[in-house]
């Protein structure tokens, strides 16, 4: 009868960084969902405003589309002021830190706009229960809106620890990834429900 022998060999650590870093990955399969989720409530709502004999429903207000498209160029520059940051963080960490306030600070201007939005519509009467129209409207740009808070408060973390010297890439490439789905997802939402 023959004996086998097991080897054990050692296990070095890997200096390799990997392909894709934990944060970014478990944010790319969270984004995922979310298109998913976004797709079904835009799917949603052509369905209804297609078989609407007119629309917008009647007594109900149009969507203001000039301003929105304004605010619209402001969402899309923080995209690209953040794209901008990643790439100063990676030459030159400290110098990352304005150009992520910049993309910040655009993305609490659309969130704000979109308040005054709101505003202006429920004065005009487009309620959650008003129409179709306006629950869509509500219950699809307020998700979304909630999620553009959510990548602002991200974005914040990563300036935050930024400022105490002490930001891993990994951090900033995670609420990057949310953001740029935040700004990704918002022509889509705003060629369906505002045109």
């Amino acid at each position: 009868m023959s004996r086998s022998r097991a080897y054990v060999y050692p296990v070095s650590e890997s200096t390799r960084d990997p392909i894709v870093q934990d944060g970014v990955l478990g944010m790319l399969i969270f984004v995922i969902a979310e298109v998913m989720l976004f797709a079904g409530f835009m799917s949603g709502f052509a369905i209804v405003k297609s078989q609407a004999p007119m629309w917008p429903p009647a007594g109900q207000p149009r969507l203001p589309l000039e301003e929105t498209a304004i605010n619209t160029a402001a969402l899309l520059l923080s995209g690209v002021v953040l794209f901008f940051a990643q790439r100063r963080f990676r030459k030159k960490p400290a110098a990352a830190g304005l150009w992520l306030l910049g993309a910040m600070l655009l993305g609490a201007f659309f969130v704000a706009f979109q308040g005054v939005e709101w505003a202006g519509l429920l004065s005009q009467g487009l309620t959650v229960t008003s129409s179709a129209l306006g629950s869509f409207f509500y219950v699809v740009i307020g998700l979304h809106a909630l999620h553009a808070v959510a990548a602002i408060l991200g974005l914040a973390y990563a300036w935050i620890r930024l400022q105490r010297g002490w930001l891993p890439a990994s951090v900033l490439n995670t609420a990057a990834v949310f953001w740029y789905f935040v700004v990704g997802i918002w022509p889509m939402l705003y060629a369906t429900m505002y045109l």
